[in-house]
């Protein structure tokens, strides 16, 4: 089983019963994780930590036997710094590397697959990254 890297915005549809979302991630989630090993990394948990009022809670949405926690990489911190560069020098406005650019990074230096709403940005700058997104909405 390849392991597949969750994007916060799947945990977030999932956790807020999001009215647009909530069934194609939750579904989505399930068929993926009957075939790959589900991954989380700090800046995952940091982002879908906002929805919630204790790590309790956080933890029991996100149960350790469900979704792996990997660190990150510092091969993924090199990697997102030089496309957080390259984002700069194509007019983007942010004075530092967004976590998605470090989420990318650490998908792609891992080899591993990402399942993300939010595949434009990882296309335009990951653009060999393996990516499970919905097609269009």
């Amino acid at each position: 089983m390849s392991p597949v890297l969750v994007d916060s915005n799947f945990l977030l549809d999932v956790a807020t019963d999001d009215p647009m979302w909530s069934y194609w991630s939750s579904s989505t989630l399930e068929r993926i994780a009957n075939e790959s090993i589900l991954v989380i990394n700090p800046l995952v948990f940091a982002e879908a930590s906002i929805w919630f009022d204790s790590i309790e809670a956080l933890e029991e949405a996100l149960p350790a036997g469900l979704y792996r926690r990997d660190g990150l990489p510092y091969e993924a911190a090199f990697l997102a710094g030089k496309v957080f560069l390259d984002y700069r020098r194509r007019g983007g406005m942010r004075r530092s590397p967004l976590p998605d650019f470090y989420i990318g990074a650490h998908a792609s230096v891992s080899g591993y697959r990402l399942l993300t709403r939010d595949a434009a940005r990882y296309r335009t700058y990951f653009p060999n990254l393996e990516l499970i997104a919905p097609s269009s909405r």
